[in-house]
This record gives structure tokens, sequence and C-alpha cells, in this order.
């Protein structure tokens, strides 16, 4: 009896087989007859996660498409906004604008108007749906599928419980110490904390990225910026509005402290959503997350998205563009592009012993990824081919070549979590296979 046939198997790697059918399942033996159906529960569980996930992404996707639109408009208009003598007593300037067909002339009081106005327009719950579905998102794809995306065991050997309780308490903590750093008012000191901010998240990726699995500590660094972001609207800047709104109808003077610390953290955000954007669609790039020097990858992009802030910022403020800027994106690009070309972590070291043939490497996907990657997946949970990848015939194998180099060679992305246990030697093999096919 094969091993994709033997109970025994299926109970320890999570598998639940179908019917042994020889070279499509992976195993290169007879068929023996084996015939364990798919249990109901299993299919539908899989089924509610896959719709849960694209439901949740959807809604988190057009949840920061407004929070980020309306964050990168009010800071341009913060930055254009001009002086004028005839503006009313209180106003810091005006801009004009055009949009649609129609004129519009905004402007902004440097702490408030007089009294209230009968209409206030919020902008809150953009961020707070932002973050409300991105954390459903990550516990429906990360947590409950810990073993597949959070946890890789040639890296930490951790339960599914362990993965999500580092994870979640990592959260806490990072918004925590940054915002004991902001309210003891290392935030005024602007460069030493921002210098201190970077290196804090580029050890934090470095620590992540020896607990969790590249693509888990990819989307932990986002996360945890992203936390920060949204605490940042939650906890500050919409409680200190609405004390300014409060004192207004009170009668009293609004404290300015309180716009100018607003101001200061949404500051913090414009810089920091360049990178969380990169950060959040990592996922769908196996050479930025799971090569070698993953967490420079992560520094380099930390560094590079508060620069090219900086161009647009300037512009937006009249002044003169800073090109420069562009220059310095280009070498972080270029360095990102060699540094992803590192390989896994894990490299063999040392010539082969032989060429690599096709037999080979379909021996290799046959094993290690045909069990998911195939007409009738074996691997409970999945009902049909990922990504509708079959990897289940030396055709299929041939076809993906180049696929299977990106995400199982160059890098380790695949299998994912290394459920499967692909060895540093087996990659080595695919790597040399399909270099050899390029030349």
């Amino acid at each position: 009896m094969c091993r994709w046939c033997d109970p025994s198997y299926w109970k320890t790697a999570r598998i639940g087989a179908t019917h042994c059918k020889g070279t499509t399942a992976g195993c290169g033996h007879q068929s023996c007859g084996t015939d364990v159906a798919i249990d109901g529960m299993t299919m539908w569980g899989s089924i509610v996660s896959e719709w849960a996930s694209l439901l949740l992404r959807w809604l988190h996707v057009v949840a920061a498409i407004a929070w980020i639109g309306s964050s990168f408009y009010f800071i341009a208009l913060d930055l254009s906004l001009k002086p004028n003598s005839d503006l009313p007593d209180g106003v810091q300037g005006e801009a004009w604008q055009v949009h649609g067909g129609g004129f519009y002339r905004i402007m902004k009081y440097l702490v408030a108007p007089s009294q209230v106005p009968d209409e206030l327009t919020w902008f809150k719950w953009e961020a707070y749906t932002t973050w409300l579905s991105g954390f459903a998102l990550m516990v429906v794809v990360y947590y409950l599928d810990a073993d597949l995306f959070l946890i890789d065991k040639s890296v930490l050997d951790l339960t599914p419980v362990q993965a999500g309780l580092f994870s979640f308490c990592s959260l806490a903590l990072a918004w925590l110490l940054y915002e004991t750093a902001c309210r003891t008012g290392l935030a005024q000191r602007e460069l030493p904390f921002a210098i201190g901010g970077y290196l804090f998240l580029v050890a934090l990726t470095y620590a992540f990225t020896h607990v969790l699995s590249g693509r888990g500590a990819f989307n932990q660094i986002a996360a945890i910026i992203g936390t920060i972001m949204v605490a940042n609207v939650f906890a500050v800047i919409i409680p200190n509005q609405k004390k300014i709104v409060a004192s207004l109808i009170a009668g009293q003077a609004p404290d300015p402290k309180l716009g100018k610390t607003s101001k200061e953290r949404s500051v913090h955000n414009n810089y920091l959503t360049l990178p969380v954007v990169v950060l959040m669609i990592s996922n769908h790039y196996p050479l930025l997350y799971a090569t070698r020097f993953n967490w420079i990858i992560v520094a380099i992009v930390l560094a590079l998205g508060p620069v090219i802030r900086h161009f647009f910022n300037e512009g937006h403020a009249g002044r003169k563009s800073p090109w420069w800027v562009w220059g310095i994106a280009a070498a972080g690009a270029i360095a990102i592009l060699f540094l992803s070309a590192a390989g896994p972590r894990e490299v063999k070291s040392g010539a082969l012993s032989a060429q690599p043939t096709l037999a080979n490497v379909e021996e290799i996907v046959m094993s290690r990824c045909s069990m998911c990657h195939a007409a009738e997946p074996v691997w409970a949970g999945i009902v049909t081919a990922p990504k509708g990848i079959l990897l289940d015939a030396p055709e299929h194998i041939h076809r993906n070549i180049r696929l299977i180099g990106r995400v199982a060679a160059w890098s380790n992305a695949m299998p994912p979590g290394n459920v499967t246990e692909m060895t540093s030697e087996e990659r080595a093999v695919l790597a040399a296979y399909i270099g050899e096919q390029d030349r």
C-alpha cells in the first residue's frame, strides 16, 4: 500500500483521500482500491471559507480605497491651502478646486469656527471598516488555516493556537508601544521618532520571519501598521475632534493642542500608507515574502514608501518637486530585484550529483504538490485545484514549469507552510532543471 492510500498518513498529514489513481494521486503505484470519501462537512467548510474570504477581501479593499482616498485628499488639501486677506476670522487658508464640472471653494479653520454647523461630515467609518474587515479576513485566512499560511515548521514548529495567539498579542503590544511613545512626547522630535519607528518595524519584521512563515510575517507587519493607523483615527483623531465640537457647543474656546495632536497622527498615517499597501498585496508575489532576504526587502519598502510620499507632499504644497526621490526609489527597486533572486532561506550547498531530468521533476511535483493541484484534490479542505492549476500529469507540469520555479524553486512559497516537507535538495533539483531549460 502506498502512503497516499494509508489511512494513518491521511490522519497525520490532514489529507482526506478519495481513491488511489496511481500517478494521478501522486503515488506512482498501481491503483490499490482504497476509497475514503471526503467528509461533507469538510467540503462545505471549504466552500464557506472561500466565499467568506472573497466577500471580506472585497469589503476590505473597497473600504481601504475609500479611507486612503480621503486621507490622500485631505493631506493634499491641507498642503495646498493659500492665505487670503478677505477670509473670515480664524480661517487658515482656502483652496479652489474643480471636479465633475463644478467649482468648489474650501476653507480650513486654524482651530474651529465660532459655532458648530448644523451638519458635519465625519470621516471615520472608512478606517474602522478597513480594520474590522481586515481582521476578520486575517482570522478566516491566517488563523483558521494557520498551518498553511501562518506557520512554517521549517522556521518554527508552532501549533495553530500558538501562532494565532502570537499574532494577536503582537498586534496589541506593538500598538501599545507606539502609543506610549507618542503620548510621552517622543513624537514631537520628528526625525529621531521617525528613525526609531523605522528601526522598530524592521526589528519586528526580522523577528516575525524567524517565528512565522514568510507570508505570515509580511501579513503580520502589515497588520501592525494598519492597526496603528486605524487606532490613530479611533483613539486620537476622532476623540479630539469630538472634544473640539463639545467645546464649541459649550461656548468655550477649543484647545489648539487637540488639533495639533490629531494632525500629527494624520501625518504618521500619510507616510505609512504606501508601505502597508505593498505589504498587504505581497502575498501574491512569492519572490517578495518567500526568499532568503525577505526581511531586508521589507526594510527597503518601509524606507521607500515615506520617501515617495514626500515627493507628492512637496508637490501638493506648491514647492519644488524633489526629483531625486525617484533615483532613490529606482535604486531600492533594483536592490529588491537582486535580493528576491537570492532564492529560498534554505539552499542546498554543493553541486548536484547529476543533471536533473524531467522525470526527477515529475517525481518531486507528484509527491509534494499534486495532492492539491489535481482534478480531484485529496488534501482535506481543498475542493478544487488552487487557482485552477493542475500538476497531476507530466503535460501539466511542463506547462506550468516557470510558475513552479517562482513558487517552489526560487522561493519556498509552495507548498504553503511546507506542509508536504519539500527539501532544499528537491528545490535545488527544480531550480537546476528549469535553469537548464533556459539555456
